[in-house]
């Protein structure tokens, strides 16, 4: 995917989730902080109790001695305090986490699908769709995991090794410089062995889109694998996706599993020596050679036993932040993915004259009016200068094209200096082989996509100029693959105009004479289509497309190879629905059965994106060139 902005991904990431849950993230820092007030006043209580308790035999007044089992006791209502409080912070946080975090995941899967519906055609078009949707389901996973383990945990360690490195200064340089080595050792092992966990973990990210990207690709074209016994190369080409997926995923986990028990193996020696150390010093205290040092005072018992723990807890500490290596290099991964998408350059669109609703004044004028009291379909231009008065336009359905040039590949040109005209009400029918040119013409007048040079005009007005979203609104379109969505076909009929009423649709449905199949079903218009549609027959899924443009109810309509998965006899029944809808508007054609455009007002051969004849039916048959052949030679074009 496009990769537009240099800042790290992680970075990225993070800050926008500070940005959006800045208080959330105040509050659990806060209560993550005194999740680590229990496990830090351990240590210190218990060094207070062991030296209270060696010293207690060296009281010889009872006094004295109660004294000092008030400051154990004291001591250890402290620590059930503490760790109370740590209990009470746990469960408040990890509760405000789960929340915040799928809130974040909400709103970045909206952000993402929000922005995804803004991209060009052209990205879809280069892009595999199961690629894209690993993006919304893996990739947006490992921030999940990233915002609700690995911060936490980055800021619980921080706390814990700022605190106890500290304590450990000062209660004694000398036994801190042990555990200073062995972190150090530490970090070289993590560096070394979690790297390499790390660079694999990123591959089997990327590898997981290309995976499934495969699988969706094979799921679509299923019938044709088995029509052509292509199962087993199908299954080899998974083999070898899911081959490199394995020596990935064994790299990585490999190298993931084998870092714990180095590091908590380099933890034991940690304690290990500590407490050698400890015991040499202590046994030199006791021979009265005091050794004192900077921060340190005399080495006692206490300090010691304190000391243990609190290596044994920064080794913990260390090494289980060194876990969260695999997840954060899997969220730099998807954090790549997911940014990837989001800076993607969404579909530019500089047009400013819009399509309104109106009615002509007693002076015959166009002007703008409610939906109630409209009439007419008009282009409304504002002019950019914004001094000269907006003017109106009638939408009538006049498209021109003069000297486009196309090519979907800059360096290799589709469209050649094409020129045409459509009045309003014509029937303009294209043919020519595969590839010749006739759907990127439509793409071109939608502006799926925008031409090299030359220019296309849509009542007289650049199409460049007319906002993308009102142009579309004033074309209409028959695929020859049919998209049905979920819901009922009522539903799937409305989505050629979403302000469509009930006896809208149906009258559209009866124009494209898809009423009579439409109520044999069980539960007629409240009939419910899944999978795209596929309890129907491909000639019925046809027909509701077909009744889709009729409710969108726009001057130019646009038939590309419409009745090509019909029969013949459905095909009879869907012309005459489609005269019907055709009245009146302008009609661009595509068709390969030549026999369906015979009553065209004009027919353009297109040959390698040049248009190479043109004319009525008649006069392209008497002149005996490409069109004369086609219609001769076969009425189905290859």
């Amino acid at each position: 995917m496009k990769k537009v902005k240099e800042k790290n991904p992680l970075i990225r990431i993070v800050g926008e989730y500070i940005r959006l849950h800045k208080f959330a993230f105040i509050i659990t820092t806060f209560l993550i902080l005194c999740t680590a007030f229990g496990s830090i006043a351990a240590p210190l209580v218990l060094r207070n109790v062991t030296d209270s308790l060696l010293k207690i035999e060296n009281y010889a007044s009872d006094a004295a001695k109660e004294a000092m089992w008030n400051e154990i006791t004291f001591s250890i209502y402290l620590l059930l305090g503490a760790y109370g409080i740590s209990l009470v912070a746990v469960i408040l946080y990890t509760q405000i986490n789960a929340y915040v975090g799928q809130k974040f995941l909400h709103e970045m899967r909206t952000k993402m699908f929000s922005h995804m519906e803004d991209l060009p055609i052209r990205f879809f078009d280069t892009h595999e769709k199961g690629d894209i949707m690993s993006v919304y389901i893996n990739d947006i996973d490992t921030v999940r995991e990233l915002i609700t383990q690995s911060i936490p945990q980055f800021i619980s360690f921080i706390t814990t090794f700022i605190t106890i490195f500290t304590m450990m200064l000062v209660s004694s340089i000398w036994l801190l410089l042990v555990v200073v080595v062995g972190f150090i050792v530490m970090l070289l092992a993590t560096k070394h062995v979690g790297g390499k966990s790390s660079r694999s973990f990123i591959a089997q990210q990327r590898l997981i889109g290309k995976q499934e990207g495969y699988i969706e690709e094979m799921m679509n074209g299923l019938k044709v694998i088995k029509s052509f016994c292509h199962e087993h190369p199908s299954i080899d080409g998974f083999y070898d996706i899911t081959q490199q997926f394995k020596e990935v995923s064994i790299s990585a986990h490999q190298n993931s599993n084998m870092l714990g028990p180095i590091l908590g193996n380099i933890g034991n020696l940690m304690y290990v020596f500590v407490a050698i150390l400890g015991t040499l010093l202590v046994m030199v205290n006791a021979t009265n050679l005091t050794i004192t040092h900077g921060f340190s005072q005399v080495i006692t018992v206490g300090i010691v036993v304190s000391f243990l723990p609190m290596s044994k807890q920064l080794a913990g500490a260390g090494a289980q932040m060194s876990q969260q290596i695999n997840t954060v290099a899997l969220a730099i991964g998807g954090c790549k993915r997911v940014w990837g998408l989001l800076d993607e350059e969404v579909e530019v669109d500089d047009g400013y004259v819009t399509l309104i609703k109106g009615k002509y004044d007693e002076n015959g004028n166009i002007v703008e009016c409610p939906k109630e009291e409209a009439t007419i379909w008009a282009w409304k231009n504002p002019h950019k200068d914004r001094a000269t008065p907006a003017t109106y336009t009638l939408l009538k359905g006049d498209i021109r094209m003069f000297d486009v040039d196309f090519g979907y590949n800059p360096n290799k040109i589709v469209l050649h200096n094409v020129s045409l005209y459509a009045k309003p009400g014509q029937k303009v029918a294209f043919v020519g082989a595969t590839g010749a040119g006739k759907t990127t013409i439509t793409n071109l007048l939608n502006r799926f996509y925008d031409i090299a040079d030359g220019k296309i005009r849509y009542d007289g007005i650049n199409i460049n100029k007319i906002r993308k979203k009102d142009l579309r609104r004033a074309l209409g379109m028959v695929l020859q693959d049919v998209n049905l969505f979920s819901g009922t076909i009522m539903d799937n009929i409305r989505y050629g105009n979403l302000d469509a009423t009930d006896e809208e649709c149906i009258e559209a449905a009866k124009l494209a004479n898809a009423d009579g199949f439409i109520r044999r079903l069980p539960q007629g218009y409240n009939t419910m289509l899944t999978n795209d549609g596929t309890n129907l027959s491909q000639g019925q899924r046809q027909l509701l497309s077909i009744a889709r443009a009729a409710v969108h109810d726009c001057p130019v309509l646009i038939l590309d190879e419409a009745t090509s998965s019909i029969d013949t006899r459905t095909e009879a029944i869907v012309t005459r629905g489609m005269d019907n809808l055709m009245k009146g508007r302008t009609v661009f054609v595509i068709a390969h059965r030549l026999s369906t455009i015979q009553n065209s007002d004009v027919i353009m051969v297109l040959d390698h994106g040049n248009i190479i004849e043109r004319g009525t039916h008649e006069e392209l048959i008497a002149q005996k060139g490409a069109y004369y052949q086609l219609y001769t030679g076969a009425f189905e074009l290859e």
